[in-house]
């Protein structure tokens, strides 16, 4: 079992309230085991880090990227958590707001994909 960090439940139900709408949209799609019966966790604490979404079980990170990723510092930025979060035995999944506003369907296929090949 994980241990209380109040600041860390603090800091993912402040992140919880402030999605964006395409982490609304993908979450109303994960939510309540409604992908292929997985079960996934929003704004999810992984060591030092918050996930947009979480698939515990599988060890599966869906990050939802917005335009806020494409400068070198913030792509170095990226690269840095995402070795971190796979150093702790988790795989990370990008997508983009316009994937999700555009192409959820496909989105949400790629997503379950990634998950059995978890299995």
């Amino acid at each position: 079992m994980r241990s209380s960090q109040p600041w860390r439940t603090s800091r993912s139900r402040a992140l919880r309230s402030q999605l964006v709408a395409a982490e609304t949209r993908l979450w109303q799609k994960l939510r309540n085991r409604q992908l292929g019966g997985f079960k996934f966790v929003r704004q999810a604490a992984i060591g030092k880090y918050f996930a947009d979404f979480a698939c515990r079980e599988c060890k599966l990170i869906v990050e939802v990227d917005g335009a806020t990723h494409g400068s070198d510092a913030e792509i170095a930025a990226d690269a840095r958590r995402t070795a971190a979060l796979e150093q702790l035995g988790y795989r990370i999944y990008r997508v983009t707001n316009d994937d999700v506003a555009h192409n959820i369907e496909g989105v949400l296929e790629s997503i379950l994909h990634e998950l059995d090949r978890s299995e």
